[in-house]
């Protein structure tokens, strides 16, 4: 007996933006707090990556992509869940290269290992607010 895989399940493109909204709006609140968090612990002005108008867009074009990747995901493999499992933490943990780079080499203004870390954290925020949003609107299968 052989097992058959199961289809592939479609998401629509309502759902995705649906998700897209509500991850965009939790990622922003969610990094808005770190930076204030970062900023009153003491992380100077000059380093300006901790403000809105530079990790906004970032924040926004970081969750338009993952949500486009999960959806082409679930759109296309019948072990969604499974491939997602393993995608989300390595492309995760590739998303924090940029910020040891910066701060092994400090080349930034006002860079302090705590406005890295703070950064780093916004990578974990931006998960923490789209991961449940795209699973409750594009479900995985497998």
């Amino acid at each position: 007996m052989t097992a058959t895989a199961l289809p592939a399940a479609r998401v629509t493109w309502k759902a995705t933006l649906a998700a897209l909204g509500l991850a965009v709006v939790g990622a922003l609140v969610i990094n808005t707090v770190i930076a204030l968090v970062a900023r009153a612990l003491g992380v100077p002005s000059e380093f300006q990556q901790l403000t809105l108008p530079v990790y906004g867009p970032l924040t926004v074009i970081g969750t338009l992509i993952s949500a486009i990747v999960w959806r082409v995901v679930v759109n296309r493999s019948a072990r969604a869940g499974r491939v997602l499992r393993v995608l989300v933490p390595v492309v995760l943990v590739l998303s924090l290269i940029p910020d040891v780079m910066l701060l092994v080499s400090k080349s930034q203004p006002g860079t302090t290992t705590g406005g890295v870390i703070a950064l780093m954290l916004m990578h974990f925020g931006v998960a923490a607010a789209a991961v449940p949003a795209y699973r409750r609107f594009m479900p995985p299968r497998g």
